[in-house]
């Protein structure tokens, strides 16, 4: 076997190999990723349901959100807390939820200055400062470039809306992707 051969079956390989991955590993990694910060935030407001007069104190004593009153922002950050980890968690808005959810951090982590001993900026290069938060922001993140993955909501209802459309027009996915791209040519 030339050397050419050998190195165009290894891309081969290697091309099959990161479909595969792309296939059922980046899904299995975006749901774990959802439920992980989806479970973190659940847990956050059921925390903050628990003890409103406790949750009401932190938000007037420790916590400095911008803008918003302390007994609002309480009720809001609970609410927040409660509501967004389901649709998280189960897909829905994926990307939307995810950005709303990666603003939402980083206003809590401004909010509450005890997390940044170092100083804010220096506390984004200190792992020592609000390493749960980072960890966070960066699954977000990943949910929203890539959106929720395959096992969501939003994959389900994307599919059924391909395939109604496409039992409508056949061609459909000459307009989304162009003549060349729906053909595979």
């Amino acid at each position: 076997m030339t050397p050419i051969a050998s190195l165009a079956r290894l891309n081969r390989r290697y091309a099959c190999s990161a479909q595969w991955l792309d296939q059922w590993i980046a899904p299995l990694a975006l749901l774990l990723m959802r439920l992980w910060v989806a479970i973190a935030f659940w847990h956050a407001g059921m925390v903050k349901i628990a003890d409103p007069e406790g949750t009401k104190a932190l938000f007037e004593n420790l916590y400095h959100v911008p803008i918003l009153a302390p007994a609002i922002a309480a009720a809001l950050g609970t609410w927040v807390e409660l509501v967004t980890p389901w649709l998280l968690g189960l897909g829905i808005a994926g990307r939307v939820t995810a950005m709303f959810l990666f603003i939402y951090n980083l206003l809590a982590v401004i909010s509450y200055p005890d997390l940044w001993p170092h100083g804010f900026w220096s506390g984004l290069a200190n792992w020592g400062d609000f390493p749960d938060h980072k960890v966070w922001a960066m699954m977000l993140l990943a949910v929203v470039a890539r959106g929720p993955g395959r096992y969501s909501v939003d994959s389900i209802l994307g599919r059924l809306w391909h395939r109604q459309t496409a039992e409508i027009d056949p061609d459909i996915d000459k307009y989304q992707y162009g003549p060349d791209q729906a053909s595979g040519k």
